[in-house]
């Protein structure tokens, strides 16, 4: 994800909400699926209709939180309309960011998502979507708080990708700092997130075999942020994940492999898992 309408590079912190543009290498909304791959069919970002098998999961619940939306770049003036985060204000949302030959941020978080959605209902978790691309735009950083504090959901996972120069590669795990002002009070699930956070990292990199970031978090693959609304105003334990950079050519061709993509749910999984377990 990227803080400004020019993309990210030279090493900048991904942000949650910038102005919108059409990224280098292809349009963000209508770029083509690689090779020999298809996009997954839209369905709806409630709570699966069909029953839960009984599983370890049973009885939890867990909100997944695709980042930004394929339709965001068609509506530039919403995105940026300006939305209480607790500490400030921010934009609503932005258009992510994408690979150089156009692979949109908004279709990977949305195709993890849902290999991740599958992963947890098998073990029997409820789990919702705060979207599924069933919406023009959106939601606001705001809402996708809302959504996971109104469900009372155990953990809150937003799936992102980074925009980052060539050259930094590897995933990072971002924390809620502890944060109190406004609207925003993050006391109770600083610890929380903390545990969800590092149990992620830990999978995540065992399942795919991706390392930590090497220019974000010292080498320990987490990085705790005070600016991001998505974390400031959930009272629910909540991280966002930054599975690659998007923008390097060598995380860029695992990003943009399915089978690649299904590790990256399954280590995703296995954290969230882990931590409702634990």
């Amino acid at each position: 994800m990227c803080l400004t309408a020019a993309g990210c590079g030279g090493g900048q912190e991904p942000g949650e909400a910038g102005a919108a543009s059409p990224r280098p290498g292809g349009d963000a909304a209508t770029s083509t699926a690689p090779t020999g791959e298809q996009p997954e069919p839209t369905a709806s970002a409630s709570p699966s209709a069909k029953p839960l098998p009984k599983g370890p999961l049973t009885g939890r619940t867990v909100v997944i939180d695709p980042g930004h939306n394929p339709g965001n770049r068609d509506h530039t003036r919403e995105i940026n309309r300006q939305v209480d985060i607790g500490t400030g204000r921010k934009e609503c949302d932005t258009t992510g960011t994408a690979t150089n030959d156009g692979y949109a941020e908004a279709r990977f978080t949305l195709d993890v998502s849902h290999r991740l959605r599958a992963l947890l209902e098998a073990e029997g978790a409820r789990v919702r979507l705060t979207h599924d691309a069933d919406r023009p735009f959106g939601p606001c950083i705001d809402e996708r708080a809302r959504i996971g504090n109104e469900a009372k959901a155990d953990a809150v996972v937003s799936v992102h990708a980074d925009g980052s120069a060539v050259g930094n590669r590897g995933f990072h795990v971002i924390l809620p700092a502890g944060v109190k002002g406004g609207g925003a009070d993050t006391s109770k699930i600083v610890k929380s997130s903390a545990d969800l956070g590092a149990r992620i990292a830990g999978h995540f990199a065992r399942t795919t075999g991706s390392a930590p970031s090497n220019y974000i978090g010292g080498n320990t693959g987490l990085n705790t942020r005070d600016d991001l609304g998505g974390l400031n105003l959930s009272t629910v334990p909540k991280v966002f994940v930054e599975c690659g950079n998007m923008r390097d050519p060598k995380d860029a061709a695992l990003l943009t492999s399915a089978s690649w993509r299904q590790k990256a749910a399954q280590g995703l999984a296995d954290g969230i898992t882990s931590y409702l377990k634990g």
